[in-house]
């Protein structure tokens, strides 16, 4: 799913690292999940959560064969957006993510000089997704509040830490104390982050190029974290 932070193209350099400390029978959680672009890639007992409701309904209904329009005007988009009330949840939220510019929710409708069908793309793209969907337990809560078998594989991908984006401020210093609290408890927890606290150490770091700013791609270097 195209998603505003989306660890899609680094999947093969971070998945493998998790994958070989995952125990058998462990189940993978993912606070963040977003796009479900790196839990699409897991094989098992898997559970999804986001704080934001819609792209959790989102998800759920193509996860449940829901197929999303392959067309969205400009009217159609600021119409749906001005009026969430008389259109389902998963539609407010393929428009909204989906039609928008980098996958950023309501960013602005998604056009660009050669006219291509961003709805069509994002069908297309979401629908081929479902099949690797099946079996998520999905939840829209806060991170701290999900519900986490004992013993997981917990990926964190958090709002990352000085960036804009997010409807609401995200408190770094909670989230990686929850982090810490999580691996005492047994949980082995991962985190992507540009930076962490000394406490945790970085596994892997890998050259990314962000393309939030349509005129002017940004190179960062994504980094996998756990505490030491």
């Amino acid at each position: 799913m195209i998603y505003q932070g989306s660890k899609n193209k680094i999947a093969k350099y971070i998945l493998p690292i998790m994958l070989e400390e995952r125990k058998e029978g462990q189940a993978w959680v993912e606070p963040f999940v977003g796009g479900a672009n790196l839990i699409d890639k897991v094989s098992g007992e898997r559970f999804g959560n986001d704080s934001n409701i819609y792209l959790i309904s989102l998800l759920k209904a193509v996860q449940n064969g829901w197929v999303p329009p392959t067309t969205v005007s400009k009217e159609d988009y600021y119409a749906i957006k001005s009026n969430p009330e008389n259109y389902s949840t998963e539609l407010y939220a393929f428009v909204a993510f989906l039609c928008s510019f980098g996958g950023k929710f309501w960013g602005g409708y998604a056009s660009n000089k050669i006219n291509t069908n961003y709805a069509d793309t994002g069908s297309r793209v979401i629908t081929k997704q479902a099949q690797n969907l099946s079996g998520i337990i999905f939840t829209a809560t806060c991170y701290s509040k999900m519900l986490i078998p004992p013993n997981s594989l917990i990926y964190c991908d958090p709002p990352y830490q000085g960036k804009t984006g997010y409807k609401n401020k995200f408190n770094n210093k909670e989230f990686w104390e929850w982090a810490r609290i999580m691996t005492v408890k047994g949980h082995t927890v991962f985190v992507s982050e540009y930076n962490a606290p000394d406490d945790f150490e970085c596994i892997i770091e890998i050259d990314h190029k962000s393309v939030m700013n349509k005129n002017k791609p940004k190179k960062t270097k994504e980094k996998l974290f756990r505490y030491k």
